[in-house]
């Protein structure tokens, strides 16, 4: 990399004299490596009554099946890794997708020296981040209570382990498989440890198993297994919770390996899987798992930074690549294979999970349409065989169905795929499971529509039928009958099927209050709930209220400006977001959520950055003609809610969902409305940006003057042209295009005033 210096010069005058201070700022001109600006510890520094991130380091490969982490956390503890801890009890395998959801094939190897220890408390060693390399290929720790220094390298499905110990006669690896239903059995004639784990959180089938192998460089010097508090001399044991320590006499600095793999298949598929590693050594996954990461990172280019901005960025592209997980497995000829999760047999074809709809069909899956399109091809395959055995799209997976969260947006996640040129997979399929998911209650709340029948109805979910979040459940729900409504159009369906879904896109208006000028829940009767407190979170709404809700007509921006009054009323109701108090009422709760506190904290008034409603409203200044305000604060977003740090989030980071944001904004523009062609204008974060598409062809942003001051967009050419339109196609940014960007410290009123400049809005679609 090579930087360039931006000097600017601070006079200081006295009555005697004159001097020039220079103040520095550093800008990375070239990233030739960006997974070495990767901070996986970014948002770690976080705990159940506030979060950074609520993140863990996740040592995988993109998309991986099978994640690490070091376990600072105790066996089930959601908190797997905090920042804060100082010791770790070792380092397991994950599949969690969020510390609320917990985890699910799991198991842990730590290693120990001196006494015989495999208790969770008595294994557990000090340690610094000091001693502490953290990489999404890499991960290494010294741990001093053992004089071992232990290293992880993954791959898809398997990792090599690296330990270094003492000299010592009494050198040890626990294995840990957890509680819940375990077994392990020693080989020692292999240097081997096989069993399973089936420890979860739910949203599995009865006969669920994650089987692992752990084959190591190094004959046992002993072997043992243990099940609970007590040592046993069998080879083999299955119990409510079992493991094995193996142990080695060691010379100073000598190196033990290890190749571990699992399998939600059967024990020979975990074999299969550890030739994932095959006769590589350490450094040679540790150097493929570095490729692999730059491969896809690489394909986001961003220049003119801060060395701060460069790691926030692809820091948040690490994690915008992390999840849904790959939860498909090749067997010895080669096809893909996936245990379902759904009804519990091994069946063809490709099956991802960890990701909740809720989060990710706003930014995350939008950005895989854009830059990976083919791997989320691969995840509407998955989705349609989702469907076929478990007779559901999921809205929650982890990795079956969870009952977690509201809305429909499955909806949003098929049609934006298949509109913007997804294709070789069942999408027949897939929209007969979108129709049965949006006019059937599911067997959770969570799967289908809770209230259909209502919805369908009335136009709305009450209030008054004992259907919590009830307004929140209508606001989505219209904006993915939306969403129906434009795949079923490029489908060709029936002419009234179309109009159906069109009209319930409307739905929303029935609960606009014209006296608050807010969104508010309503009674069966057609009266508005009463009393209203806009500040009261939860009860109609969901981990939010009116003021983050009112915003949530994605595919109509235009109809909420004519409910509201005008472009005036409306930018007006937008600027009193940031002007308001963090004011709360937790008490449909009970007490203070994380999220509630983390608003208040922000000091950015009711906007709520940390929960994913109201991630989209900064936007909506473009659809009344002041697009400056969108410019100010998209990047007064970056600059104060995201650093590198632990503690760099203001929120969950939910599955990539809130990095997704990051990184669409810093390109400068955002899907506001998935399952249209359009992506809303912001301002870009860089002064030079470039997207290598899938196709080949290259997307290239240049703001050559964009610095701290000059965060506005005085003026844009669109290959070469000048371009006024306060939005991009995405059908045209995917034949290649270059947008040159001038920025200035102050906002231009004249741009992108005029209705013909605006984003799209079903009220003045054509």
């Amino acid at each position: 990399m090579r930087f360039r210096l931006k000097r600017s010069l601070i006079a200081l005058l006295g009555s005697v004299f004159c001097t020039a201070a220079f103040a520095q700022t550093v800008l990375v001109d070239k990233v030739t490596d960006p997974v070495e600006w990767v901070n996986p510890l970014m948002g770690t520094d976080s705990k159940h009554s506030l979060s950074n991130g609520n993140t863990y380091p996740a040592i995988a490969l993109p998309w991986g099946m099978n994640f690490w982490m070091p376990q600072t956390g105790r066996m089930g503890d959601g908190w797997g890794y905090m920042y804060s801890a100082d010791k770790i009890r070792g380092f397991k395998q994950t599949h969690q997708p969020s510390p609320w959801m917990n985890d699910y094939g799991q198991f842990a190897i730590m290693p120990v020296t001196g006494k015989l220890r495999f208790n969770e408390d008595a294994r557990a060693s000090w340690f610094s981040h000091k001693s502490e390399t953290v990489k999404p290929y890499y991960y290494s720790v010294y741990l001093a209570d053992h004089d071992v220094t232990m290293e992880i390298a993954p791959t898809e499905r398997a990792a090599s382990f690296r330990f270094t110990f003492p000299q010592t006669d009494s050198a040890y690896v626990v294995l840990d498989a957890f509680d819940k239903g375990s077994y392990v059995k020693l080989i020692p004639g292999e240097n081997k440890i096989v069993g399973y784990t089936t420890k979860n959180s739910g949203g599995v089938p009865e006969n669920f198993k994650n089987y692992f192998v752990i084959q190591f460089d190094k004959p046992f010097a002993s072997a043992v297994t243990w099940s609970d508090s007590v040592v046993s001399t069998k080879e083999e044991l299955q119990a409510n919770h079992v493991g094995a320590v193996v142990g080695f006499r060691t010379k100073k600095g000598e190196q033990v390996q290890a190749r571990v793999a699992s399998s939600f298949i059967s024990p020979e598929q975990a074999e299969l899987n550890l030739k994932e590693i095959g006769s590589d050594d350490f450094e040679a996954v540790k150097e493929k798992g570095k490729q692999a990461w730059n491969k896809e990172l690489s394909r986001v280019a961003v220049e003119g930074g801060t060395p701060d901005q460069m790691k926030t960025f692809y820091s948040c592209l690490y994690r915008t690549l992390l999840f849904p997980r790959k939860f498909y497995e090749m067997d010895a000829a080669g096809k893909v294979m996936h245990y379902s999760p759904y009804n519990g047999k091994v069946l063809p074809g490709y099956m991802f999970t960890d990701t909740g709809f809720w989060d990710t069909f706003r930014a995350l899956f939008p950005f895989l349409n854009l830059m990976y399109p083919s791997v989320n091809a691969q995840m509407q395959e998955g989705l349609a065989n989702a469907y076929k055995e478990g007779g559901w799209l999921p809205e929650w997976a982890s990795p079956g169905y969870r009952n977690v969260m509201v809305g429909n947006n499955s909806a949003s996640v098929v049609a934006d795929a298949y509109l913007k040129g997804g294709k070789g997979y069942d999408i027949n399929t897939l929209y007969e499971a979108v129709l049965k998911g949006a006019n059937n209650e599911g067997p959770l709340t969570a799967v289908g529509r809770a209230g259909a029948a209502h919805y369908n109805k009335l136009g709305y979910v009450p209030y008054d039928v004992k259907i919590n979040e009830n307004a929140a459940r209508t606001l989505e729900y219209a904006y993915d009958d939306f969403a129906i409504y434009q795949l079923a159009k490029a489908l060709k369906r029936p002419k009234k099927e179309i109009n159906l879904y069109a009209k319930r896109a409307l739905n929303y208006r029935h609960l606009y209050d014209p006296a608050t000028g807010l969104m508010r829940g309503k009674n069966q009767n057609g009266k508005f709930q009463a009393p209203f407190n806009p500040f009261k979170w939860g009860d109609a709404f969901t981990e939010g209220n009116s003021w983050h809700y009112s915003w949530s007509v994605f595919h109509d921006v235009q109809g909420l400006v004519d409910l509201m009054g005008g472009k005036a009323n409306f930018t007006a109701k937008l600027d009193s977001v940031f002007m308001l108090p963090p004011v709360y009422d937790e008490s449909y709760y009970g007490s203070v959520i994380h999220e509630i506190r983390e608003m208040q904290i922000a000091n950015m008034g009711q906007y709520a950055h940390g929960n994913q409603p109201i991630q989209h409203m900064i936007y909506l200044y473009n659809y009344a003609g002041e697009p400056w305000k969108t410019q100010y604060w998209v990047r007064e977003t970056m600059d104060r809610m995201y650093t590198p740090a632990p503690d760099g989030y203001c929120g969950d980071e939910d599955n990539g969902q809130t990095s997704a944001w990051y990184v669409f904004s810093a390109l400068g523009f955002y899907p506001v409305t998935p399952a249209t062609d359009q992506y809303v204008l912001g301002a870009p974060l860089f002064r030079k940006a470039t997207l290598h598409m899938e196709n080949g062809k290259q997307l290239v942003i240049n703001a050559p003057e964009n610095s701290d001051e000059n965060l506005y967009i005085n003026s844009a050419r669109l290959n070469g042209k000048p371009y006024f339109k306060n939005w991009l196609s995405h059908s045209e940014l995917m034949k290649g295009a270059t947008l040159d960007v001038e920025m200035a410290s102050e906002p231009n009123k004249q741009r992108g005033t005029k209705a013909d400049a605006f984003p799209y809005s079903l009220s003045t679609d054509n």
